[in-house]
């Protein structure tokens, strides 16, 4: 193994000592020193682009931009001084002279990265000729809006979705003065290849690119006395919404969001990740079918609109291979308005069902195609992302932090640890080896903690032994990942040897939904992990760790759908898929 040169140097005359390669940023950061920093994002690469992050070095006569000059032996750097200091305020003036002053109407007002730089460096005007754009904003998705006056021309968007996204919905548009961030050709985001991840919005650090607000639709139909409100959460919100409020990330709030639901109105409480167990029951049922009888393989997720959305445009070849399997949000949906409206004697077309999502890509997926009215109307009526719904708990007064907890309503909201680890990368996949190993040999998995499907690396490939049978296993995170895994998939078919994989996980956010387009913004491979360990830790604490264990689950099949696979079941849970063009003309 190669030995990692350190190099020595002085920051503000504190000594420091990190690998070749470390930036002055990382470098300063490592011995608490901040250098303030607006188009740098620990997900992306440096850009020097806003010059916020300049720093004086010993020796050379040029303010140097800390996010991309790497650190050299016996360099000596001052990161504040008043010069440097009025430099950065100089900078922030001019990016002010050519941005909106409605910071109190904005979709980030409080949690915008340009707004706390300005109170920060006391900005109280602007002594420059101000320019401001008039640009109309992008309804067009009815999940992701654009606000291009707003934008800073930071970059990150670009980033994100071309480099780790590999979807290029977004581009630099124009010269010079009339510079700004649009899909390519100038078109509306809905006629891009844009698939609606939401990561735009996720890195943007002002608000040029926020989730379109459902709040208050919801809000409505709660005061709504015709209507009957169901609400369900999702996995990855119960470790992600207690950001909001002063909570460590990772925290699990679940019986804290039982709660707080039921005060905003909501006459019924479900969890996903009962759906989540339902989903695997499906997917599980699927694989071993296909895996047995020699049926297409591998078989590949589905429980992700934005990957479904990718696949339908980039991946059309591979659309054999796609479970049929609806997402746990819309197998709860079309649940609620069948099995639970019979169940309580409701009217389902009086059920107002919202869900609790990290996903931006969810709202979209609610009227993706005509399965998702298989109740006979709109399975699921609403969907809230984990920030939209932070909103509305402070909007209600509720005390979140020292309001005690409750319960869900048991008939869909008690759950496996499987359904829960839906969260994170991997969790799918290990949730569904769990329930196939069963099905396969009629015992459960001596251990269920599958390590070979978790962490961040952005592919994951491993090889499960069930009782001397092999299934080959492969994880993908962020879109970007997956062309290495379907090209392997494509070139042993053009050779006709057999599957490189059997089952193939993809989640289109890096990290999963714990990193989902929805969350709390700041997203960072620190945030993602202690989301991860939250809801890992969650599965661990639950008595039932399998999806097929579940007793709730097993009613329901007992009950209503029969056998799993059933033609009922196909009909409530299943879907199916069409090629799309990538640009709508």
């Amino acid at each position: 193994m190669t030995e990692t040169k350190m190099i020595k140097a002085k920051i503000n005359d504190i000594p420091v000592e990190v690998p070749a390669g470390t930036t002055i940023l990382d470098a300063a950061r490592k011995i608490h020193v901040n250098i303030p920093t607006l188009c740098k994002h620990p997900d992306l690469n440096a850009t020097a682009g806003c010059g916020i992050c300049i720093v004086k070095v010993k020796g050379s006569n040029k303010l140097l931009r800390s996010c991309c000059t790497d650190i050299s032996e016996g360099m000596e750097v001052t990161t504040h001084d008043s010069e440097i200091i009025q430099v950065r305020k100089t900078v922030l003036e001019l990016i002010l002279s050519n941005h909106p002053d409605d910071c109190l109407h904005c979709g980030r007002n409080t949690n915008c990265e340009l707004q706390n730089l300005a109170a920060h460096f006391v900005i109280r005007g602007v002594p420059f000729h101000t320019y401001k754009n008039s640009l109309p904003k992008d309804f067009s998705t009815g999940n992701i809006v654009l606000v291009p006056n707003k934008c800073i021309l930071c970059g990150r968007c670009v980033d994100v979705c071309q480099n780790i996204q590999n979807v290029w919905a977004l581009n630099f548009v124009g010269r010079g003065i009339s510079t700004r961030i649009a899909p390519a050709g100038d078109i509306l985001l809905a006629d891009s290849p844009c698939v609606r991840c939401g990561q735009c919005a996720a890195h943007c650090p002002t608000g040029a690119i926020v989730e379109y607000d459902n709040t208050y639709d919801v809000w409505h139909a709660l005061h709504d006395k015709d209507k009957y409100c169901i609400v369900q959460i999702a996995p990855a919100v119960r470790v992600a919404i207690g950001e909001a409020f002063g909570y460590e990330p990772g925290e699990l709030l679940t019986n804290k969001l039982y709660a707080v639901l039921k005060k905003l109105g909501f006459k019924t409480v479900f969890d996903t990740n009962f759906s989540a167990d339902v989903t695997i029951i499906e997917e599980a049922t699927e694989f071993v079918s296909r895996f047995t009888t020699g049926g297409t393989l591998p078989l590949i997720t589905s429980c992700c609109p934005s990957w479904v959305d990718f696949m339908e445009k980039y991946q059309i070849d591979m659309i054999d291979h796609f479970s049929t399997c609806k997402s746990p949000q819309q197998m709860m949906g079309a649940l609620t308005k069948t099995y639970f409206a019979e169940k309580e004697g409701i009217d389902p077309k009086k059920i107002f069902m919202v869900s609790i999502m990290p996903c931006t890509a969810k709202k979209y997926e609610i009227s993706r195609t005509k399965d998702m009215s298989a109740s006979g109307i709109q399975d699921t009526d609403a969907v809230l992302t984990t920030r939209e719904l932070s909103r509305m708990i402070k909007q209600s007064g509720i005390d979140f932090k020292n309001l005690p907890g409750d319960d869900p309503d048991h008939i869909m909201g008690d759950y496996s640890g499987a359904g829960t680890i839906f969260a994170a990368t991997g969790g799918v996949m290990e949730a569904a080896i769990r329930t196939a190993y069963h099905y396969v040999t009629g015992e459960n998995l001596k251990d269920v903690n599958v390590e070979a499907v978790r962490g961040l690396k952005g592919v994951k490939e491993g090889v499960i032994d069930i009782k001397g049978t092999k299934v080959k296993v492969a994880v993908a995170h962020g879109l970007g990942n997956v062309e290495y895994v379907l090209n392997k998939v494509k070139e042993a078919k053009l050779k006709g040897e057999e599957p490189p994989y059997h089952f193939i996980e993809v989640m289109a956010c890096p990290g999963g939904c714990v990193g989902g387009g929805g969350q709390p913004y700041g997203v960072t491979d620190y945030l993602r992990t202690e989301r991860a360990a939250g809801i890992y830790k969650d599965d661990v604490d639950q008595e039932i760790r399998c999806s097929h264990d579940n007793p709730m689950i097993k009613k329901l099949y007992q009950e209503y759908l029969g056998e799993p696979g059933s033609k009922k079941a196909h009909h409530l849970l299943h879907t199916h898929y069409e090629p799309k063009p990538v640009y709508i003309k």
